[in-house]
């Protein structure tokens, strides 16, 4: 598929994934992953456990109750997954197991200071993101936060948490003023399908660059910190690039 770059809006609305995009969380997924498999009577390193997790590698940035009922099968064992999964991950956000990816905060700023509004959204529940917020002193730092439960139930890949974005904040006057940012082929898909007309891939988390343009990113980056000035230079009608080559259809 090709870009259409014509005609392109400015972008008012930035709606940008947390876990492996503005926040590093060092595999913590993984380990509680682990945790809630286990509870579940999934030994840990039996071909079934190393089964799982290839599931959970490939789908990071989907709503991780999705990724349980596919896992489990029945709702009332994908729940428990899903709560043993939170409390775990919330016990090792809690030890001081994450951190704001550099230049993260400052691109959030730089953003916001270009009259952008910024929404951040990820495919935990809201008690985890909240944990999450708190743990890096972010509640204040964009107005709006975004979780599945936020958008009717339905996390990434669906278009869902970008359209509340553009709802909720009444920051753009169209799809095509919305940027979506994340490590993630889910994040791609996402704001694909939400007609964004800037779906920038990272590559600081999840995901490759080869996954990212399959999956439809227009861009991809180093990290989200390139982010700001490349939407100054489209908005300026330049064809910047992220410093690494040159861009290309996807």
């Amino acid at each position: 598929m090709t870009v259409d770059t014509t005609e392109r809006a400015r972008i008012s609305l930035v709606v940008l994934d947390m876990a492996g995009t503005t926040v590093a969380d060092g595999g913590l997924v993984e380990q509680a992953f682990g945790a809630a498999a286990g509870r579940l009577g999934v030994v840990p390193g039996s071909a079934e456990h190393e089964k799982h997790l290839a599931y959970v590698r490939a789908t990071m940035g989907e709503s991780k109750i999705s990724v349980f009922r596919h896992l489990f099968g029945d709702e009332e064992r994908a729940r428990r997954a899903n709560s043993a999964f939170e409390e775990a991950y919330g016990e090792l956000v809690d030890g001081g197991r994450i951190a704001p990816l550099p230049g993260a905060r400052e691109a959030v700023e730089a953003l916001q200071d270009a009259g952008r509004t910024v929404v951040l959204t990820t495919g935990f529940a809201r008690v985890t993101q909240d944990a999450i917020l708190d743990a890096l002193g972010w509640r204040d730092l964009v107005t709006l936060t975004l979780c599945p439960a936020d958008a009717g139930g339905r996390g990434r890949p669906y278009p869902d948490m970008v359209l509340a974005a553009l709802l909720r904040t009444g920051a753009a006057d169209s799809v095509r003023q919305i940027a979506v940012a994340g490590d993630t082929s889910y994040d791609m898909r996402s704001g694909r399908r939400a007609g964004a007309s800037v779906v920038a891939g990272v590559l600081t988390g999840a995901h490759d660059e080869a996954a990212l343009r399959d999956a439809g990113a227009t861009h991809v980056l180093g990290s989200v910190a390139g982010l700001p000035a490349l939407l100054d230079g489209l908005d300026g009608g330049e064809a910047p690039h992220d410093g690494r080559r040159p861009e290309r259809p996807v």
